[in-house]
């Protein structure tokens, strides 16, 4: 009996062993092997990953089903598949579609908006980041920090607090770079300026960042000097499925996330919904923040000609804010020291706090109207509603430098009856907290279509529809122990001219500056202080591209031509009936071309030029922020040159990019805060008051070279690398006018500035990067930067101050724990751990005047201490966990 049962036991091993079939096969794209790329039994556990040259090995009881094969940043495929028990069944060949814009696979993406660089055959220079990426290494930072290893891109304002980073590419501020969300514009259309709390929810909603450096391949009627950021969010996803994430980092910062998505039905709708909340102490003193993100996107596909989708997203957030400082106060007490908040009380207080919400609305629907012909549109709408706080009146401050709330309410309950006034054009010695609010409505359209012509010529044209509404205005959010305010002001004619007549209004209400209370509240008129104005633009532009191509050679043509108005209302500073400016209309153009040739697959060469005749911004074309119009404002003139050559086999892609762009009639505007010797040269001002300076008839001249390469050096290692080297210098002479936080004239002053350096961001940069996976599912990656000839922001002058060099290094683990086996593929949970700033470098990421080292001075690292400016982050971690289903 025993033997019988030896026997069948025997026979049951044997029988299940080889009972098990394999499916091999090889995942490319087309061109080279995908390594690491995933093929899995739909249902099952059974999967293998491809090795270095694209071969994958699946071992599996099932003798039918489908085979899913997935790789980042392409579109999966499914195969279906039939084996005998035993059997080996070779799938062959199975080349993946890159879709570089998405992490997942989506109903509708507005994608004949979108400009991807993979969408015109002519290269650009052009670096994309993918969700893998973001949600990887952007921890607890703006999204801007997943743009540190690009060539030519620099991030500064990070000491701030959380969302006041800003970003330069080629040299080029932000208000000179374009940023398109889903192929819409959302660079502030006053002053074309971006501000990253707005937008604290862009990592978890990003499928793709490309940062297109220089002309581009933007269709849409923009003239960006710098390039063009497009961020590509995520939308409805196909298939079933969700996360959950936590996350902790230094400084008491804690985050949790959810998400859930439908999947498309059968009738053709999916809805996938994310939800998220932040909270941290920050990383200098008094930076405390907190916020939500919430994504909703409908998807509806009724046939395989339209596609629909309604996202609706935003980001509510408030955060107190660090100013930049004099290097001796650093010194003095300490790298973290802020000065912008105190205690009332025993309970903590800050005087700078930011607050924001701004719900984003698009509506995107691609029709296939025939095999030759795409039509794409978007039409959007956002609300931003919040501002910022700062003081009214003489603050007065502890020993240890820190804002003395208790001193200045006791001195605001000696005033007579609590009332504090600015009679004979200063405060009666009452001190508050006001708010300056930033409110708009805006709404747009965008709209292109596609035509392929013939085989090798492409057409498209479309419009560019945009109209803002902006409020500004300022309201008290907190007396500070007075009853009430009164502020007088002399009104002016429609001419700009004082009338003789003193407006008068007295405040004695405080209100909200809570992200989500401020979102529904009103201020009534006579309920503001200070400035209450508001502006309306409207903007319409056309834009066209032809491109041909054939077997190794490209070519394009891109051209614009776009009108700006402009109209401006003040209903503080003139009489009734006289508040509303003259209208201004601006017309401006941009011509763009390119061509393109392959050489022996592996080398392509492309040089492009591009001229831009490009209106000024709103804030600039009234003086002075009244009615006036400003005689010196004209359209900036920019010419770029561009020439690139881009190797790419199996094991290494490579490129090198040169760039000249010349810049002419512009306008810059830069904030220092007020120190001593400001004060001594202009009373009215305050230590640590805002100065504002707007330099006019500007000049620049930016060249450059860019490296960067992407290398597979052993089937687990990955090396990147970037480089680049610019010369980034100032022409001829310029016009300042330096204002004050009430935007008061201060002086008016002409220079030479022939040959000065441009500041705020590096002009040489370079770094190097790996990922190795130590096993299956986990690695570890680190990215070192250098720094290199990175001047003070402070405009045009001729004599730039340098700061020193710095370097950094980042790292990173990553771990994915398979442990189920859904419709869709593996159950898992993801962990990550980062540790930025790994050697705890010392360094001055931005200086914001240029005080030179003298024989008597106090200097730091060869610097002057009483420069202004703040240092970088020291070392940071933070640590997530993902699970996803």
């Amino acid at each position: 009996m025993k033997n019988w049962l030896l026997t069948g036991l025997l026979f049951l091993i044997v029988s299940t062993v080889f009972s098990q079939s394999k499916i091999t096969g090889t995942i490319t794209d087309g061109t080279n092997s995908l390594p690491g790329a995933n093929a899995a039994v739909k249902g099952s556990s059974d999967a293998g990953s491809s090795d270095f040259d694209g071969k994958f090995t699946i071992t599996t009881s099932a003798t039918s089903g489908v085979i899913v094969v997935s790789y980042l940043g392409y579109e999966s495929k499914t195969i279906p598949f039939s084996v005998a028990n035993g059997a080996t069944l070779n799938l062959g060949v199975i080349t993946l579609t890159s879709d570089s814009n998405q992490l997942e696979e989506i109903v509708v993406m507005g994608k004949g908006i979108i400009d991807l660089a993979k969408d015109r055959k002519t290269p650009i220079a052009v670096s994309t980041i993918k969700a893998a990426d973001i949600q990887a290494k952007v921890g607890t930072a703006d999204i801007t920090q997943t743009m540190v290893n690009t060539p030519s891109v620099y991030v500064a304002g990070q000491a701030g607090g959380y969302g006041d980073s800003r970003i330069s590419v080629r040299g080029f501020a932000q208000d000179n770079t374009a940023f398109l969300l889903n192929g819409q514009p959302i660079n502030g259309m006053e002053d074309g300026k971006m501000y990253w709390s707005n937008w604290s929810g862009m990592s978890d909603i990003a499928n793709a960042v490309q940062i297109q450096r220089g002309l581009g391949s933007s269709k849409l009627a923009i003239s960006s000097v710098g390039g063009t950021v497009n961020f590509i969010t995520k939308a409805t996803d196909k298939q079933e499925g969700g996360f959950v994430s936590v996350g902790a980092a230094n400084d008491n910062y804690f985050k949790t996330t959810a998400a859930y998505s439908t999947g498309m039905s059968k009738s053709g709708w999916g809805t996938s919904v994310m939800l998220s909340h932040w909270q941290g102490d920050g990383y200098n003193d008094g930076t405390y923040g907190k916020g939500e993100t919430y994504f909703v996107s409908v998807g509806y596909k009724p046939s395989e000609r339209h596609n629909f989708n309604f996202l609706v997203t935003g980001a509510p957030q408030e955060h107190d804010q660090n100013f930049t400082k004099v290097i001796s106060s650093y010194l003095k007490y300490g790298r973290k020291y802020n000065n912008n908040y105190g205690y009332q009380d025993g309970e903590y207080k800050s005087e700078r706090t930011n607050y924001y919400h701004k719900p984003v609305m698009n509506f995107n629907w691609d029709f296939d109207i025939s095999d030759k012909t795409q039509l794409s549109t978007v039409a959007y709408a956002s609300w931003g509603r919040g501002g910022g706080t700062g003081n009214y009146g003489s603050r007065s401050r502890t020993a240890d430098g820190y804002i003395d709330f208790d001193k200045m309410y006791a001195k605001n309950q000696t005033l007579g009856n609590g009332i504090g006034d600015n009679k004979g054009g200063s405060t009666n010695g009452a001190y508050l907290i006001r708010s300056s609010a930033n409110n708009h409505a805006w709404y747009g359209l965008v709209s292109n279509l596609k035509n392929q012509l013939t085989d090798e010529l492409s057409l498209n044209v479309g419009l560019d529809l945009r109209t803002y509404s902006g409020d500004h205005y300022r309201f008290v959010s907190d007396f500070v122990g007075l009853t009430s305010w009164t502020e007088s002001r002399p009104l002016k004619n429609d001419d700009d001219i004082n009338s003789g007549v003193i407006g008068t209004n007295t405040v004695n209400k405080n209100y909200s500056i809570e992200r989500w209370k401020s979102t529904f509240q009103d201020v009534p008129g006579n309920q503001r202080i200070d400035y209450d104005y508001s502006e309306t633009i409207s903007y319409g532009g056309v834009f066209g591209q032809l491109e041909y191509a054939k077997n190794n050679f490209s070519a394009f043509f891109q051209g614009s031509l776009s009108n700006q108005s402009h109209v401006r209302t003040d209903r503080y500073d003139y009489l009734p009936g006289q508040q509303e400016s003259d209208k201004v209309n601006n017309v401006g153009f941009n011509a763009k071309a390119g061509t393109s040739y392959k050489i022996a697959d592996k080398h392509t060469v492309y040089a492009n030029a591009g001229y831009y005749n490009r209106q000024p911004y709103h804030d600039n074309i009234y003086l002075n922020f009244t009615n006036e119009l400003n005689p010196f404002t004209e359209n900036e003139k920019i010419l770029g040159l561009e020439a690139g050559y881009t190797f790419s086999s199996k094991y290494l892609t490579a490129s090198v990019n040169g760039y000249r762009t010349s810049w002419k009639d512009r306008v810059t505007t830069t904030t220092t805060t007020a120190v001593a010797a400001d004060v001594a040269k202009y009373p009215s001002l305050a230590l640590g008051d805002l100065i504002h300076k707007t330099d006019q008839g500007l000049e620049q001249i930016h060249t450059g070279i860019e490296l960067d390469l992407v290398a597979k050096v052993l089937p687990k290692l990955d090396l990147t690398g970037f480089a680049s080297f610019g010369n980034w210098e100032y022409q001829n002479s310029v016009v300042s006018t330096l204002r004050d936080d009430g935007f008061n004239t201060l002086d008016v002053i002409s220079k030479d500035v022939d040959g000065g350096k441009v500041g705020d961001a590096a002009q040489t940069t370079y770094g190097l990067g790996f990922k190795y996976e130590i096993f299956e599912r986990f690695s570890i990656d680190a990215d070192w930067r250098n720094y290199a000839k990175l001047y003070s922001n402070v405009g045009a002058i001729k004599n730039n101050l340098e700061l020193p060099n710095y370097d950094l290094v980042d790292s990173g683990i990553s771990y994915k724990l398979l442990i189920g086996n859904g419709d869709s593929g593996f159950e898992s949970i993801a962990f990550r751990v980062n540790v930025n700033n790994v050697f705890d470098e010392v360094y001055l990421s931005e200086l914001t005047t240029a005080t030179a080292v003298t024989s008597t001075s106090t200097n730091y690292n060869g610097i002057n201490v009483a420069n202004t400016g703040f240092f970088g982050l020291g070392r940071t971690w933070n640590f997530s966990v993902r699970f996803n289903f």
